[in-house]
Order: C-alpha cells, then structure tokens, then sequence
C-alpha cells in the first residue's frame, strides 16, 4: 500500500472462510472486493462489509474462468486504486469413491479449486509484479498433505495449489521480486459447503471432527497476509495430519481405511434431491457458518511448519533414544 486505506479481493468471499476472511479484512481497515458465481450471496455480502466500514465490491466471476477473473481483478484494482492483497479461497469438492466419481466431475473441482488459484494468482500477479509489491495468499488445507478417502479430486486439487506455490515462490525470488506468496493450510471448519457440495454417499457430509468456526481460521488468514510467511498450518488437527503422514503415512492410510468414512458422514441420512454447487451456484446468501455452531471451537492456534517439524523431529529422536536406553536397561 503506498497511501491510503489497504486493499484487498478476496475469492470465494461470500460464505464460509471465505466470507470470515473478508469480514475480517473490513474490520481491520481495508477496502475489500469479492468474486463469486451467485448474485445474493454477493449483494448480502456486501452489504456486511460496508457495515463494517469498508469500501466494497462485489463481483460475478467463476475462478474456473480466466479471462472472467482477470476482467475482475482489473474492476477492483480501478475501482479502489490498486491491489495489496489477493487471497484465492474459492472452492468446490465432491463427496464420492473415487471409482464413483466421473471425468468431468474431476475436472470440474480441479478447474475450480486448482486452476482456479492459478487463474487468481495470474490476474494478481498482472496488478503486483509492475507495482514491485504485493500479497498473494493461496488457502489451503491439511488435506493438500494428507489426503482422505472420499475426495480424491478436492485433496489432489490441494496438493496441486501446493506445488504450484512453491514452484512459483521460488521463480519470484529468482527475479529479485517484492511480490510475497504465503499459504495457509487449514483444520476442519464449519461452513455451509457441507450443505451444497455434490455428494453420493448415502449420510449427510460433516468436516472430520474437531471443528473451528471460521471467524477463528480468518484471523489467522488476514494475519499472514500482513506478515506473509512462507507457510503457515492452522490448528492441532492439522498438525497432527500432516506431520503424522510425514512420520508414519502407512500407518495413517490403515487408520483412515478403517476410520475415514465414518469421519466424513453424520448419522441423519442424506438429503433426497438437493442441489449442489459443482457446476452452478446454489444461490442463496448463508453467512460464515454452517450447521455445526454447537460442535465448532472458536478459538485455534497456529504455527509455521519449520517450527512443528522440529519438534516432530526432537521427538523422533527423543523416542529414538528412549528406546535405544531400553535395551541397555537390566531384564
């Protein structure tokens, strides 16, 4: 920012984290614009935004589609001067075996949730790289390290954001640039994508418990896009995932073998006919939150991963010890 109030466009920023994120954004004085496919979810969106304070934009674009996100990235940047912050955040999944899934739904969510963030780190990048400044964010998930049975196309299109991040940070810092890219990898949320995302699986969807409310992932978020770190993984839950398939992944494949579908499903069966945001949006304005208020924590811890890695690996080596002490040890 070279003056005036900070700017930031957010994807995916009419529900869920999304939607936290932007609020929160508003709330520490910035001047945010949202892209989204649905016109209401936009409008009441919006609408909260300017009631905290902020100068807001409300655009209709589909991240699958190139040319839509970089039209929009050069609405908002016109509109409020500039960009300062871009966080790419929209998604979709899709709830199936993976033998159960067809090409095109997989293609679908890796256009979506993939390209998507490619498409919005481009159209960032037109705005940053002649400004030599800049914050790209990518949200990310535990799932980007660790995937799950159930959602082969979403944990590929994740780990996919991954390698596209690193490949790219490394091709900024080749170029001297002031560009910063930081992900953040996130826990479990309540969100209403449970509600809306494509599904065949026999019992409602509900994230793997424990869950965090978005507002408490948000903080988090607008914090790295202020300090950019390089990498920055939210909650227990996730520590536990990705450094557990780092220490032991065939351990962790059985375990979600026989854990993972349970995980995944409440126990209310699945909702006959509803629709689903795959292709289209389900246009409604939901908020933040989804169904799981009275099961969600408000409150979460972060940290970088080099700092978790060595305690993994103090432990590891602690453990190592111990055992190596053992044998000495009279029987």
């Amino acid at each position: 920012m070279t003056g005036g109030r900070p700017r930031a466009i957010v994807t995916g920023g009419t529900a869920g984290v999304g939607r936290a994120v932007a609020a929160e954004f508003a709330r520490q004085g910035y001047d945010v614009a949202v892209l989204a496919r649905g016109r209401r979810g936009l409008d009441a969106t919006v609408a909260e935004l300017r009631r905290l304070g902020a100068r807001a934009l409300g655009i209709e674009a589909d991240v699958a589609d190139a040319a839509a996100v970089f039209r929009a990235a050069d609405e908002a940047a016109s509109a409020f001067g500039g960009i300062d912050v871009w966080v790419n955040n929209a998604m979709v999944t899709m709830y199936a075996p993976v033998q159960r899934t067809h090409p095109d739904e997989f293609r679908q969510v890796t256009a979506v949730t993939y390209l998507g963030q490619v498409h919005g780190t481009l159209a960032a990048l037109r705005h940053m790289v002649p400004a030599d400044r800049g914050t790209i964010l990518c949200i990310g998930s535990a799932l980007a390290y660790r995937s799950i049975p159930l959602q082969a196309s979403y944990c590929a299109a994740k780990a996919a954001v991954r390698g596209f991040v690193d490949s790219l940070r490394s091709e900024l810092l080749h170029d001297g640039s002031r560009v910063r890219l930081t992900m953040v990898q996130l826990p479990a949320v309540n969100t209403p994508q449970f509600d809306w995302a494509r599904s065949v699986l026999p019992r409602r969807l509900q994230p793997v418990p424990p869950i965090f409310q978005p507002e408490a992932i948000a903080r988090h978020v607008v914090r790295a896009a202020r300090r950019a770190p390089r990498e920055i993984w939210i909650g227990m839950p996730a520590w536990k995932a990705i450094l557990g398939t780092m220490a032991a992944p065939g351990l962790i494949d059985r375990f979600l073998a026989r854990q993972g579908y349970r995980g995944e499903m409440t126990d209310a069966p699945a909702v006959p006919g509803r629709p689903d945001n795959l292709f289209a949006p389900v246009d409604t304005a939901p908020g933040a939150h989804g169904r799981f208020d009275a099961r969600a924590h408000g409150r979460v811890v972060a940290a970088r991963p080099s700092t978790l890695k060595a305690g993994l690996a103090l432990g590891l080596l602690a453990g190592g010890a111990l055992l190596a002490a053992r044998r000495q040890w009279p029987r």
